[in-house]
């Protein structure tokens, strides 16, 4: 018997996703991004996410809940401005052992009540259902975004000889960070509108796991300068690549724009830093990076 983690979380998925339709003559973009693109009206995209946390997986037992409901507010909204877009419609669904705090629960939705009057976005819906003795928690989002048609970006659109371009620093998520994710709303819809992202996504996994998906999506391989790589404090090299959950944006510019925006980056943006840390190559001379969050491994 071949089991989830012998498979790993990218293999599993892929293998799934041959059960069931994923094609529609009114989508764009199905599995394989980080929002589903369908048609929404002349002019927009409508975005299709949802994203789970999990007790003891995303957040440890006994966590600040107002924390944690931001947390799973926030990771919804950044893959929203990976695409260049912002969130519309939310759906929450939680699970929860019968003797869950009310008050924890108060606060978790604190939380998220507090990310989406920042960001934006409503709640629509939602469903809440008990566990058996000893269940974890578990907090489901799905939601709705909106992108302009000329504004959206995907993963898949990278080209040779691009740029790669992260925003802020990377690494030190275990420590707590992870928790209090600043999506990157404003930039990426400044980045789409300006026209400097070739393509786009947001660093949940870790850049070793999710540069290599941009990559293979664009069909292109890359290679990367690691002195050139944004860090937290003390975070080494390979936590900087591995730890994951930074939610900085991961984008590739024409090398014709790079030094537009670079100049103009910081007059926009002086408290995000931004970094060109390396190119998009043929997938033959691709480099190899080791690390990153996978569910299953």
């Amino acid at each position: 018997m071949t089991t989830a983690q012998q498979l790993g979380e990218d293999a599993l998925i892929s293998r799934l996703l041959t059960r069931v339709p994923c094609a529609h003559p009114e989508m764009l973009v199905g599995p394989g991004d980080d929002c589903a693109v369908v048609e929404h009206s002349r002019t927009l995209w409508q975005l299709l996410k949802t994203d789970a946390i999990v007790e003891n997986i995303h957040f440890s037992s006994g966590e600040n809940m107002t924390r944690v409901g931001w947390k799973a507010i926030a990771r919804v909204i950044s893959d929203f401005a990976a695409m260049g877009g912002y969130a519309q419609w939310f759906l929450i669904t939680i699970a929860i052992p019968t003797n869950q705090s009310v008050l924890e629960l108060e606060n978790l939705y604190d939380g998220m009540s507090q990310c989406l009057k920042k960001y934006g976005g409503t709640l629509s819906g939602g469903e809440t259902t008990s566990l058996p003795d000893g269940g974890k928690m578990v907090i489901s989002i799905a939601a709705t975004g909106i992108v302009e048609k000329r504004r959206l970006i995907k993963r898949s659109t990278a080209r040779l000889g691009d740029c790669i371009c992260v925003t802020g620093r990377l690494g030190g998520s275990l420590v707590g960070r992870h928790l209090d994710i600043v999506p990157r709303v404003n930039e990426a819809r400044w980045l789409s509108n300006q026209n400097f992202a070739t393509a786009m996504m947001d660093l949940s996994d870790g850049l070793a796991k999710d540069l290599p998906r941009l990559a293979q999506s664009s069909h292109l391989g890359f290679q990367i300068d690691s002195t050139k790589i944004p860090r937290h404090g003390s975070c080494n090299i390979e936590q900087a690549i591995g730890d994951g959950e930074d939610y900085e944006l991961l984008f590739t510019v024409s090398p014709r724009k790079i030094t537009a925006l670079l100049r103009e980056w910081p007059i926009h943006f002086p408290d995000t830093s931004l970094s060109c840390i390396g190119k998009m190559v043929d997938s033959a001379d691709s480099m190899i990076l080791h690390g990153g969050w996978d569910h299953f491994s």
